[in-house]
């Protein structure tokens, strides 16, 4: 146990000195208060300790545990209490960056993440793993998943910043964010005084990023999805890959803007930057883009190929009430954008709702002039707060101005009578709240409880209004063809939906467990985290991004089947002389050895324009595995139908046995003949696990299609089962 209490007992003392230090102005004066102060808490008799790390606890980014009074003894070291979902933790991220960068372990210095869960799903490794990826965190992160050592110290507050002198000392501590010159002040100073009494050590701590080990993936944590008022254009926020992606419905990538590293830059699409961009907001060939971690709010034009700003100045910013220029007007960590309509203009679509987790407050970018419900008139491009007080609460009131939201972090409109309202996802509070745009009102809808300060009343309860529980959602969408209202349940890995009328809640699909299964039940079907969902406009596709599967999920509401939207680059085609002719990609397949079996599949009925999705399900004989050294690979031939691959992926790698692709096709509108031979081939390489032999096999598929104008459904799958 920490003596004198933990973080308590060092309250007398760097309480006097914060005290002195709003007093000091010059730079030398604050460094020797500091100094001043470190001798007097250094000269105690007994040291303020913080307790070992338990050896049973799991990390991060190291070889192996780490040990404070072994591998770190001689270490200035920081200890941050966080949790991945809290915006403030993620906040303080960006000052902790800086601090590695300025001082290495070589200079004495270690940062160690102490993640102390609010959820129980964020007690999970795995999920944790996904946090670390995401927030490219690079330093070591112990899972204290029972809150030990949160608890030894009396820490009562996420974030918070321990500092640590060489003997495992207690020295300094910061609460919450915004405190990053006191944090280089007092490290800085620290590292100086301990390096004159030659305490400082400048061996290195062995570490392992996680990120290098994982392989590449189309998509990395994609946290918001939307869909065109035509159903033919997705927007997928590429989060991890800083990237907007415009693909078609079939996948196939229509434009690439920004990535694959963060950064902030308006310019063409390959010119420009973004940082964990979130919530996208798409009208004709407009698309607006919540720049998270740029603390933006970013406008692309498709016809001119263009990324602007349109509002923030590229800071978080603190300011809770708004009114300036958008460009002008400093805002904090937007997380998802839709469009909506102010009560006095005259354009359709001239307001965008933005759901601003870090002020936790709903806010407002007029696209036109106009009013905002119980406002003033507005001039064009102002950004400004329309609901919540910037406190972090589960506060409903009548009065915009005076409810209280906790990290809202999803935004969907349902403009109709009787509902004409904004539905939000509250993330921390666990609820769905309303904002009605008559008069700005805000209303609870589902999850969380009564007391507005508890944002710890979550779980997975199917029930109604307050009885319903959820776990950090993240997402909504309204679905006006069945008035109901989808919730991406982001830690309980489920998709969930609201009747708004009654205020049921129900589990549409998803088992609850953190997985990737794509079943024909809903209820079989599996997600990890989705951060965002939309639906097209005629109500039969929901589009869900599930984050930390790297994947977009289509449920297909009227068959009630979940597949995997395919990620397809369409550069794998040259186009010249003839529509047909492919490039060196498919002159390069392997041929099938004269074994390989060919399998007739049954006749298959479809229709212009549909999507064909192959499921490999190949299994190799027991005690064997792929070999590494030469990459198994799959290819689609249509020999004499050559039309049927026009603009198509027709060829991939297989690299992992247990996680084998979808294979993605989609019928042209336009097909030449009434029927046609698609043919899916495989070849595999493998060896026996001891590598005392390897093998090369094939196999084909051979799938005749009867093409007909009926309706069969926007989605076919085919399972290709085999055992060599």
């Amino acid at each position: 146990m920490a003596a004198g209490g933990g973080l308590p007992g060092l309250l007398p003392a760097q309480s006097q000195l914060e005290y002195d230090l709003l007093d000091a102005l010059a730079p030398q004066e604050k460094h020797s208060l500091v100094s001043q102060y470190l001798e007097k808490v250094d000269s105690r008799e007994r040291d303020l300790r913080v307790p070992d790390f338990g050896g049973d606890l799991e990390w991060l980014n190291t070889e192996g545990p780490i040990s404070l009074y072994k591998d770190l003894c001689g270490k200035v070291v920081v200890l941050d209490f966080f949790t991945y979902c809290c915006i403030n933790c993620i906040h303080l991220l960006p000052d902790l960056h800086v601090l590695e960068h300025k001082y290495s372990d070589k200079d004495g210095l270690l940062i160690v993440g102490v993640h102390s869960a609010k959820f129980p799903n964020e007690k999970v490794l795995s999920n944790i793993k996904s946090a670390v990826l995401r927030y490219n965190i690079t330093h070591p992160v112990v899972n204290d998943a029972d809150a030990t050592l949160w608890h030894e110290l009396d820490v009562s507050c996420w974030p918070t910043l321990v500092i640590l002198g060489p003997r495992g000392n207690m020295l300094f501590s910061l609460v919450g964010e915004g405190h990053k010159d006191k944090l280089f002040l007092f490290t800085s100073v620290a590292l100086k005084f301990y390096k004159e009494k030659g305490q400082i050590t400048d061996n290195k701590i062995g570490t392992k990023l996680y990120r290098d080990s994982l392989p590449s993936s189309a998509l990395l944590f994609p946290g918001k999805v939307t869909v065109d008022n035509s159903g033919d254009r997705l927007v997928i926020a590429d989060t991890g890959h800083h990237r907007i992606l415009v693909v078609r419905k079939n996948g196939h990538i229509l434009h690439t803007i920004g990535g694959p590293n963060s950064g902030r830059k308006d310019g063409s699409f390959s010119e420009a930057a973004f940082n964990s961009p979130q919530g996208v907001a798409i009208k004709n060939n407009i698309i607006y883009v919540a720049d998270t971690e740029n603390h933006l709010i970013r406008k692309i034009d498709l016809e001119l190929e263009r990324v602007n700003t349109v509002a923030g100045i590229g800071t978080q910013g603190t300011d809770k009430e708004g009114g300036a220029k958008g460009e002008e007007q400093p805002i904090s960590s937007p997380w998802d954008v839709i469009f909506g309509n102010s009560v006095s203009g005259t354009h359709e679509d001239d307001v965008l709702w933005i759901a601003m987790a870090g002020t936790h407050q709903v806010w407002a970018l007029m696209l036109e002039c106009g009013k905002l419900p119980k406002g003033s008139d507005l001039k064009k491009g102002t950004c400004i707060r329309f609901a919540g007080s910037g406190n972090e609460e589960n506060r409903n009131n009548a009065y915009p101005h005076k409810a209280g939201f906790a990290q809202p972090s999803g935004l969907s409109l349902a403009s109709e009578e009787p509902w004409n309202c904004i539905f939000v996802a509250d993330s921390e509070s666990s609820t769905v709240r309303t904002i009605a745009l008559k008069d700005g009102a805000v209303k609870h809808l589902v999850g969380g409880e009564r007391d507005p300060l508890n944002l710890f009343a979550f779980g997975d309860v199917d029930e109604a209004g307050i009885n319903a529980k959820l776990q950090h959602p993240l997402g909504v969408t309204w679905d006006k063809k069945r008035k109901l209202l989808y919730v991406a349940d982001s830690y309980n890995h489920k998709i969930k939906f609201v009747d708004p009328k009654m205020k049921n809640c129900a589990t549409l699909a998803g088992t609850g467990e953190a997985s990737n299964v794509v079943g024909s039940s809903l209820m079989q079907s599996t997600f990890n985290e989705p951060g965002g969902l939309c639906i097209e406009q005629n109500g039969r596709l929901l589009y869900i991004a599930d984050t930390n599967n790297h994947q977009i999920k289509v449920l297909d509401l009227e068959t009630k089947t979940v597949s995997m939207l395919p990620i397809l680059n369409t550069e794998i085609f040259d186009v010249v002389d003839s529509p047909f002719v492919q490039n060196n990609k498919m002159a390069n397949v392997p041929r099938l050895p004269k074994s390989a079996p060919n399998i007739q599949l049954p006749s298959l009925t479809v229709t212009p324009g549909q999507t064909l999705q192959f499921l490999l399900r190949l299994s190799l004989p027991a005690n064997t595995k792929l070999t590494e050294e030469a990459p198994s690979s799959w290819f689609l031939t249509a020999e004499g139908n050559e039309w049927l691959l026009q603009g198509q992926n027709p060829s991939g790698e297989i690299e992992d046995i247990s996680h084998q692709p979808f294979i993605a096709l989609q019928l042209p509108g336009n097909c030449l003949s009434s029927e046609a031979m698609l043919s899916v081939k495989a070849c595999l390489y493998y060896c026996s696990k001891d590598s005392s032999a390897c093998m090369m096999k094939g196999i084909s598929f051979n799938q005749p299609l009867r093409i007909a104008n009926t309706n069969q459904g926007s989605l076919a799958q085919v399972e290709l089962t085999y055992s060599f």
